[in-house]
């Protein structure tokens, strides 16, 4: 059973392999030295980095970026679960954590970016409460257009 912990200074590696492996973040030309880099400058940064470990591995994260931006918006930067522990409810209870956490820290809302051509995640958003808000053509990276998604805890 996996259990979900705040990243520390010894899960960068496993956290930059788990990045550097996903099909999907090689679009964005994602590099094992280069997620070692962003990690560490979330760590310094006091980003909220979840890891999710599962018998001494990391299979899973999810980075927040709490701000006061935005009426008090969190950042999802990434939540990632390695492919062979996909669809057993692990991104569901990270994306959770990070949510209840991003509400302890008075954050409003949560905002994020899905690969627009990324049906699965969309979806997975959408039922986890998230409204579609619109669409951002080569925002991150020329040539990928990005879905913003929003979720409000507002009375």
């Amino acid at each position: 059973m996996s259990r979900i912990v705040r990243a520390r200074t010894e899960h960068l590696r496993p956290l930059a392999t788990l990045m550097a492996a996903s099909p999907l973040l090689r679009r964005y030309r994602v590099t094992l030295r280069g997620a070692k880099a962003s990690l560490s400058e979330a760590l310094r940064e006091r980003d909220l980095v979840l890891a999710a470990v599962d018998r001494g591995a990391v299979v899973g994260l999810a980075w927040l970026i709490l701000t006061r931006a935005l009426d008090r918006a969190a950042y999802l930067r990434l939540l990632l679960v390695s492919e062979e522990h996909q669809s057993r409810g692990l991104g569901a209870a990270l994306l959770t954590r990070a949510e209840r956490d991003a509400r302890k820290s008075g954050c409003r809302h949560l905002v994020l970016l899905v690969t627009k051509t990324n049906r699965r995640a969309r979806g997975f958003y959408e039922r986890h409460g998230y409204t579609h808000v619109g669409d951002l053509a080569g925002f991150v990276r020329a040539g990928i257009a990005e879905s913003l998604y929003l979720k409000t805890w507002r009375a």
